[in-house]
């Protein structure tokens, strides 16, 4: 078997990927619905995969791997190697799990992290009362993550929260950092105060943070939220688009909280998890499999973590229907210190139509499949209606 072709469409608003082969058979991958203008990046990997063998995964990445960087730069070359697992599970006629070295679990867990609705205000009410509507959703997810802080509009909508002025945002992502002031700190810990009067200790509640906050603000924050037993917050310090690491930093952050440290959303390749898990310098890493270098890569970090006694809680939040996909035939072969990856769903919602085998959430749950490949098969004959003028031969 060879590979013919490498093509990528835009299909809503996310790039998708399609290897073909002389063998008639396609893998499938996903990137993010925020990164439509990887597209030429993608496609400029396509005379290095022409002629090689899909089912030779890391044969193939080894040609590419060095060109991908921190997100969203990693994109390409992620993208490209679930694709390269979708079809070599096809051409094996097996789910990818069993090629990653077979489920140690029928059913993975998801948290929540996509399923949203708009906010009102940024009081402590609305932060109790949105909580309330994610308990209420049908998947029945049993942990929460709530944006809050400078992952959110606080850090615009509540007057004086830091001593800053936050960016124009011209980019999804932009990083805005400052100190916080008094009033902000205990703003944010009010807001969570009000979220755990609702869930009390019958859901888990995370933490999206930032990235944007100084050490010495993090670790205060860090204390004052011990008592509220959150499953962990994220990305204090960096995360998101920032294109470094600082472990050393987390590490100053992590030795003097309880609460779990978290981060890795935005790290490309296991080189750059190394110091972070060797050092202890966060206790739960979160690498997200369509910016790391793919689910291979994920596996690795995941195992190499939990040599270290670091927890695994994958990114995933706009990895749409195929990045789901994905996600759960690789946290099916996890180590024991996986605790949930992030739910991502189809947006637009007409994704949902254009798919077949897309797994259900219940009780926060999704059993794993057991179709070839990664599971979720787009239709052809469904999506073609949904390509652009530049895309139309995409299936063909």
């Amino acid at each position: 078997m060879k590979i013919v072709d490498l093509k990528c469409a835009i299909i809503g608003k996310s790039p998708i990927v399609r290897i073909v082969t002389d063998e008639g058979i396609s893998g499938y991958a996903q990137a993010e619905t925020w990164k439509p203008y990887l597209k030429p990046h993608i496609l400029a990997f396509r005379d290095a995969l022409i002629g090689e063998d899909p089912t030779l995964v890391e044969r193939v990445m080894l040609k590419i791997r060095q060109r991908g960087g921190f997100k969203p730069w990693g994109t390409a070359v992620s993208v490209i190697e679930m694709a390269l697992w979708d079809l070599a599970g096809k051409a094996a006629g097996l789910p990818v799990h069993k090629l990653l070295g077979g489920k140690v679990r029928d059913k993975v867990r998801v948290y929540n992290g996509s399923v949203r609705f708009p906010f009102t205000g940024y009081r402590p009410e609305d932060y109790a009362e949105d909580m309330k509507k994610m308990m209420a959703l049908p998947q029945g997810f049993t942990i929460f993550k709530q944006p809050i802080g400078f992952h959110s509009a606080m850090k615009r909508e509540v007057p004086d929260f830091y001593y800053g002025e936050p960016g124009a945002g011209a980019f999804h992502g932009a990083l805005d950092r400052g100190p916080i002031t008094e009033k902000g700190l205990h703003h944010f810990v009010d807001c969570v105060a009000a979220m755990k009067e609702v869930t009390g200790d019958s859901v888990g509640l995370a933490l999206d943070c930032g990235p944007g906050w100084m050490l010495g603000d993090a670790i205060r924050l860090a204390r004052m939220l011990e008592p509220y037993n959150l499953m962990w917050i994220e990305d204090l310090l960096t995360g998101d688009y920032t294109p470094w690491v600082n472990a050393g930093v987390y590490r100053e952050l992590t030795r003097t909280s309880t609460t779990p440290i978290h981060t890795g959303e935005q790290i490309y390749l296991r080189q750059n998890f190394k110091e972070l898990i060797e050092s202890q310098a966060v206790h739960v890493v979160g690498p997200d499999p369509a910016d790391v270098g793919g689910i291979a890569e994920l596996k690795w970090i995941a195992e190499y973590a939990d040599l270290h006694g670091i927890t695994m809680a994958p990114h995933g939040t706009a990895n749409g229907v195929l990045g789901l996909g994905a996600l759960v035939q690789v946290s099916a072969t996890l180590p024991n210190n996986f605790i949930a990856f992030e739910y991502t769903h189809g947006d637009p919602d007409w994704w949902d139509d254009i798919v077949e085998g897309l797994p259900a959430v219940e009780n926060g749950m999704i059993t794993v499949p057991d179709r070839p490949g990664m599971g979720v098969e787009i239709l052809p004959e469904r999506a073609q209606r949904y390509l652009g003028p530049d895309d139309q031969d995409f299936f063909r």
